[in-house]
């Protein structure tokens, strides 16, 4: 075998090596982000069976203040209806 084709075989052995060991690298990494995003999932799934019971409760303020709102715009159409015609 002449000295081109040693160095041809070495060159590609290297390059093999190399391209394998960042694989394995990113098969680690994916790994752990695969670790990473279960426990994140778990957390989610957690505060919202926590969270849950507020929902009921969220409506019914949103009906009170749907009330306060529409008493506040009456008054304020009282308010507008009592001001003097000359008032600056």
């Amino acid at each position: 075998m002449s000295l081109a084709a040693i160095v041809a075989i070495v060159v590609i052995a290297v390059l093999v090596a190399a391209l394998a060991f960042y694989l394995i690298w990113v098969i680690v990494i994916l790994r752990r982000l695969t670790d990473t995003l279960g426990k994140v999932s778990f957390g989610v799934a957690a505060i919202a069976y926590r969270v849950a019971p507020i929902g009921p409760v969220v409506t019914e303020i949103n009906g009170d203040l749907t009330a306060v709102a529409g008493a506040l715009e009456d008054l304020g159409a009282d308010l507008v209806s009592l001001r003097p015609a000359h008032a600056y």
